[in-house]
């Protein structure tokens, strides 16, 4: 059995959070939603902790707070640290990936030009994580 996710979506570039929403919509996924459109507007969502994303889908490279400087308060928080962060980036930079795993995430997602591939990808991370167990902060 599937659970519906709440999803926080950390992305500043519209057109990749119109893909993502379409995407979800064209799968027919019931999933829940939250964009953030930079790594301080996510913090503000994530300091109330009431209702706390299952998932965080995190783009790597924004303005004012760039996703690993996010990871890293994320990660430094003790209750938000165990939420899991999937990174979905357009960047297969190694410095990136080895920094990201090191400050403990749960994917590292590139996100690929054609869009069908894109929609697998998604397709496979959500129903992995919508089968998992999750820790309920």
């Amino acid at each position: 059995m599937k659970n519906k996710l709440n999803i926080l979506l950390i992305e500043d570039d519209m057109i990749e959070i119109m893909k993502l929403n379409r995407t979800i919509s064209s799968l027919k996924l019931n999933h829940n939603i939250v964009e953030a459109n930079n790594g301080e507007e996510a913090l503000k969502i994530l300091e109330k902790k009431d209702n706390l994303p299952d998932i965080i889908l995190l783009d790597l490279n924004m303005p004012k707070i760039n996703g690993i400087e996010f990871l890293s308060i994320l990660k430094n928080d003790e209750v938000l640290k165990y939420i899991p962060t999937i990174i979905l980036t357009t960047s297969n930079n190694q410095k990136d990936l080895l920094e990201c795993y090191k400050i403990g995430i749960a994917g590292y997602v590139i996100k690929p030009l054609k869009y069908e591939d894109y929609v697998s990808k998604i397709e496979r991370v959500l129903n992995y994580w919508s089968v998992n167990e999750l820790i309920v902060v």
